[in-house]
């Protein structure tokens, strides 16, 4: 909406403060869910471009064989209302080797999909979100703060609020960006860094661990999770300079904390309101 495009969003429920907020924002909102093919055949009408994201099983809301299904229709329909192009959201450890990790492999298998259509496509693969990291679970109201990585190595992170930027540029530049697949990410943070960002922002220390041996060897979705970000492909491999030549104001995982995820760290230790 801010870069010129008029927004048409399909949403579950018109009366959700999620979508009244899209709709302050400008954005034209039309009723319906990945179920009701009628519903998104509305809201592709006329459209110039779609940009598809579905949820995902680790949600607890579908299935895998759900987000398949939804994530080809989409596409499918994208080709029957004669969109020009389609912008797919998929996942960065998604590729051609399957990862053993139902979440990305759904993902990979919806890409296939897509690049055999008759339609310009774009494929974005995001970062683990820094939304993610001050989501419970992870130890912050304990003090603390685990999670896949080593201390000292890297892993890429993503401001939601930064996929938006990128899908409108992609948007506004076809050619350069048909037939691309690429991941995208707004910084790089390590073990070490977040204790310190974490730490200055609370006032007080809040140490950094990897999950441990035990916590991994019980857990077989974490082991799996963990092993791809030890061999690369969950660290993330997104080019930060071509991705800030796209959206110069991409966030660092250091102003988001201190800036729209204020309040979400501030519940994630339990000293902000409800």
């Amino acid at each position: 909406m801010n870069a010129g495009w008029a927004v048409r969003a399909m949403v579950r429920d018109l009366r959700s403060p999620q979508s009244e907020a899209l709709g302050n924002a400008g954005a034209e909102l039309l009723e319906g869910n990945f179920d009701d093919v009628a519903s998104m055949r509305t809201a592709m009408r006329g459209a110039y471009g779609v940009f598809s994201v579905q949820p995902s099983s680790p949600g607890g809301i579908i299935t895998d064989e759900d987000e398949v299904r939804y994530g080809t229709v989409v596409a499918d329909l994208a080709v029957e209302a004669g969109a020009k192009h389609l912008v797919y959201t998929s996942g960065s450890a998604a590729g051609d080797q399957p990862t053993g990790v139902a979440h990305y492999d759904t993902k990979a298998q919806i890409e296939r999909h897509i690049r055999s259509l008759p339609i310009t496509s774009t494929i974005v693969r995001p970062a683990t979100f820094m939304e993610l990291l001050l989501m419970p679970g992870f130890g912050l109201d304990q003090g603390g703060f685990t999670f896949f990585m080593q201390p000292d190595k890297v892993m890429q992170v993503l401001a939601v609020e930064d996929i938006g930027k990128i899908v409108a540029a992609i948007f506004a530049n076809p050619k350069e960006f048909s037939g691309q697949t690429f991941e995208i990410a707004s910084d790089v943070v390590t073990g070490t860094k977040l204790e310190e960002l974490f730490s200055e922002l609370a006032g007080r220390h809040i140490p950094y661990s990897r999950f441990s041996n035990e916590v991994l060897e019980a857990n077989p979705f974490l082991q799996k999770l963990t092993a791809l970000v030890d061999d690369g492909r969950l660290a993330g491999n997104a080019d930060l300079a071509s991705l800030r030549e796209i959206n110069p104001d991409q966030w660092s995982f250091k102003s988001w904390l201190e800036g729209p995820g204020r309040l979400a760290f501030e519940k994630a230790l339990g000293t902000g309101g409800e």
